[in-house]
């Protein structure tokens, strides 16, 4: 009967998340609960030329340099690494001398394989266990896929992984390259599997991979994560298998020993990041593109998914596969970037709203708390008001506004939506046909890049209020945005929370951007903030 090993690989795959940086009490904490779980390969991170030698990170230069956190009994345990071929030379690696790691992976991209045999000549050459591990194996031709198992058998390593680098892989594909790599691989050589959580079948296909391999008496290597950690889908649960294996393969895991592992550390991980099946992923999978180009596109407020799955097939299949983030701003803003004529719109906006005193209604929470104060403002000032991207049915408003897509749709369906006199850009799809009470806006005209999120809505609509030349802007429930571990609401009615991502980053922007408009405007507005906000400071410092 052939043999199944385990390898844990969340001290690499889990470190995407982290920066490599899990801390030294956590890696060491991982490594000896992974020791007594019985797991057969640990794998503890990266070799890299660069950015080693940092305490707690899981990247090294070497063998040496490793040796931190390998402990000095790990019998029954392989621990290993792995090597990305394009940023490591393995110039740097000493021979093995067993007080370290012995398995070293070299990973690498199709267009490398050649160069990168080198490499796996090499480590092998000074004493390690090799395992191959071809990046995106269903990019390969059969033709291109036979000519690697020819290096593949020639250098003889232990182990050639089949990597589903996108997560787009099905039971047939599996079944597939299987089957070809078995039946060319010389006997001996054992075969890994390495799956993302793209389309929620990561778990799966790893049990489906054993079935497999039970049909003859290759020796097989599955590739698993805690808690599925990883970049954007994630991976095989390491104690999902666990149970599976266990259950019905007869090994003895210790699942337990596992379970410690996440109540001890997981929970400080889980507030920080996160991970696993969602539809942006999904769309990556089927789209076969870098997790990487799914992150800066969700950045973009107003994105729906069916822009990201436009934009990646307008890509060239190859290309999105690695990830190039000025290529990415291009196609998002020649997605959005309808070449629209507003003139006769801007005048008759013009007509209504120039030299007139406005106030911006957000749906930050402190509209809320500050409800009284806002509606005796409102009675007060008879400012023109304008609500952003919501219906604020607690406040009289004259228009409303909205660039993002997704909010539109959503408060479409409000029942009084048609009652309002609304301004949206063209962005968005006019949904009422000729109806006089909607003003199109060139989106071009107000979107500026240089910035992740550069479609925010408040800075959109301060730019189409410099156009429209109001004489003073008020701003209310511009409060800039929180963590779920401030545990403040970010918006006045929780039926408009939103994941937004990075939120230092997205403030910062904000701030920057809100900075830039108040320092190139074409008209000098008085602005003021009604209510609390985060980007207050920014004028102050006019």
């Amino acid at each position: 009967m052939n043999s199944i090993k385990l390898l844990d690989c969340t001290l690499r795959d889990g470190s995407y998340l982290v920066d490599k940086d899990f801390g030294s009490e956590t890696v060491h904490g991982l490594i000896n609960g992974l020791l007594q779980a019985k797991i057969d390969v640990i794998e503890i991170g990266f070799l890299q030329d660069t950015g080693w030698g940092i305490e707690g990170k899981t990247v090294y230069k070497n063998a040496a340099d490793a040796m931190k956190y390998v402990p000095k009994n790990h019998v029954g345990c392989d621990i290993s690494v792995l090597a990305d071929f394009s940023r490591y030379s393995v110039s740097n690696l000493e021979k093995c001398n067993d007080k370290s790691f012995n398995i070293i992976r070299e990973c690498f991209f199709k267009a490398e394989r050649f160069e990168a045999m080198k490499a796996c000549k090499e480590i092998k050459r000074k004493g390690y266990k090799l395992y191959v591990q071809p990046v995106d194996i269903l990019g390969y031709t059969d033709q291109e896929l036979l000519e690697l198992l020819e290096l593949v058998n020639d250098i003889q390593p232990e182990t050639i992984s089949i990597v589903d680098t996108f997560g787009s892989m099905y039971q047939e594909d599996l079944h597939r390259i299987f089957l070809f790599i078995n039946h060319n691989l010389l006997p001996g050589i054992d075969i890994g599997f390495h799956s993302h959580n793209n389309l929620q079948l990561s778990n799966a296909l790893s049990q489906e991979f054993i079935r497999l391999a039970a049909l003859g008496d290759r020796n097989i290597v599955i590739d698993s994560t805690i808690c599925g950690m990883g970049r954007g889908a994630g991976n095989t649960p390491t104690e999902l298998i666990v149970q599976y294996m266990n259950t019905h393969m007869g090994y003895h895991y210790g699942l337990d020993s596992i379970l410690d592992i996440i109540d001890s550390y997981f929970g400080k991980i889980f507030a920080k990041c996160e991970w696993g099946y969602s539809i942006p992923y999904f769309i990556a999978g089927i789209n076969n593109a870098h997790v990487n180009n799914i992150s800066y596109l969700l950045k973009k407020n107003s994105i729906r998914s069916r822009d990201i799955r436009y934009i990646l097939n307008h890509i060239d299949k190859d290309i999105r596969k690695r990830y190039d983030y000025d290529l990415m701003q291009q196609e998002y803003i020649q997605y959005v970037k309808q070449e629209y004529n507003d003139e006769l719109v801007i005048d008759n906006l013009k007509k209504q709203m120039e030299r007139k005193n406005v106030l911006l209604l957000l749906p930050g929470n402190s509209i809320a708390a500050k409800k009284e104060e806002i509606l005796n403002y409102i009675n007060d000032s008879h400012d023109m008001v304008i609500a952003i991207n919501f219906i604020p049915e607690e406040f009289p408003c004259d228009l409303l506004y909205f660039s993002n897509v997704k909010r539109y749709e959503f408060w479409l369906n409000y029942k009084k939506f048609s009652e309002y006199e609304i301004i949206i850009t063209s962005n968005i799809e006019e949904k009422y046909e000729n109806n006089s009470s909607v003003h199109r806006v060139s989106f071009n005209k107000l979107i500026k890049c240089g910035w992740n999120y550069m479609d925010n809505s408040a800075i959109l609509c301060l730019r189409l209020m410099d156009i429209l030349n109001v004489k003073k802007i008020t701003i209310a429930g511009f409060d800039g945005f929180s963590c779920k571990n401030d545990k403040i609401e970010n918006y006045y009615d929780k039926k408009m929370e939103l994941d937004h991502g990075d939120i230092h980053l997205l403030n910062q922007e904000i701030a920057e951007m809100l900075k830039d408009y108040i320092e190139t405007r074409k008209n000098n507005a008085e602005i003021k903030f009604l209510t609390s906000s985060k980007y207050e400071r920014i004028l102050l410092n006019q």
